[in-house]
């Protein structure tokens, strides 16, 4: 969805939207997956910050000073953050307070304009707020939608980013194919399929991460199982008592 505008805090994303689907001449269909970069929920729900007004404390001065960063910055990422995973040399992984466990807390501050003292926080609750843009589209386009938020992350054994879901509504976030049989009908004993994941992975490589301006993607053509639940995408988070590596 080319030429949506830079998105401000108090924005009602989902009329721009709509707005910008209209001018497009995009006709709605029902099963159409909204894919949405965290980085326009958040600056909509004013998730900015600026380390000016930030004093961080003494936890916060002792891991700057083991990873090299802003002080103020990992006060910032500190308060996201339900523990803190990893610190090495230009790193900080925590896990967030919904279970996501990433770099920064997500924190970011590229494409923000020139105002280097600005700092974007990810959605409080991106489910929520999946569901909430999911409910207001709906409601603008009269069908049935699928909405998608989604966050460029790194993974803990492979290089290079990647988009995933953060959050998801309309949709089995997390598809789980246990007892399905395969093509010579065995019976899958442990296939989940992460389709939110699948889906941002997708749209990030139209979206991009540099200067594409296209925050905004509709997928349309997919199919899964009706009788299927919804998942959100907090689905999607390891359980900890499974995790063998933390």
């Amino acid at each position: 969805m080319p030429g949506l505008p830079l998105v401000e805090p108090g924005d009602d994303l989902a009329t721009l939207i709509a707005e910008q689907a209209a001018a497009t001449g995009l006709q709605w269909q029902d099963g159409d997956v909204v894919v949405v970069t965290s980085k326009i929920v958040s600056k909509a729900e004013g998730r900015l910050e600026r380390l000016s007004g930030v004093f961080p404390d003494e936890e916060a001065r002792r891991i700057a000073d083991q990873c090299g960063k802003d002080p103020r910055e990992v006060a910032l990422i500190l308060r996201e953050s339900a523990r803190v995973s990893r610190v090495a040399p230009n790193v900080l992984i925590v896990e967030r307070r919904d279970g996501v466990v990433c770099a920064n807390a997500g924190m970011d501050h590229s494409n923000l304009g020139t105002d280097d003292d600005v700092r974007l926080l990810l959605p409080e609750d991106a489910d929520r707020s999946a569901a909430h843009l999911r409910e207001q589209l709906e409601a603008l386009s009269g069908v049935q939608l699928a909405v998608i938020i989604t966050d460029s992350h790194g993974r803990a054994f492979r290089l290079g980013t990647v988009g995933v879901a953060l959050g998801a509504a309309g949709l089995p976030g997390l598809l789980d194919l246990r007892g399905e049989r395969d093509l010579f009908g065995n019976v899958l004993i442990a296939t989940e399929v992460a389709l939110a994941d699948e889906i941002a992975a997708a749209s990030g490589l139209l979206m991009g991460q540099r200067d594409e301006a296209l925050p905004v993607v509709v997928v349309r053509g997919l199919a899964w199982p009706p009788d299927a639940p919804h998942r959100p995408a907090a689905a999607l988070v390891r359980p900890r008592d499974q995790d063998l590596y933390r």
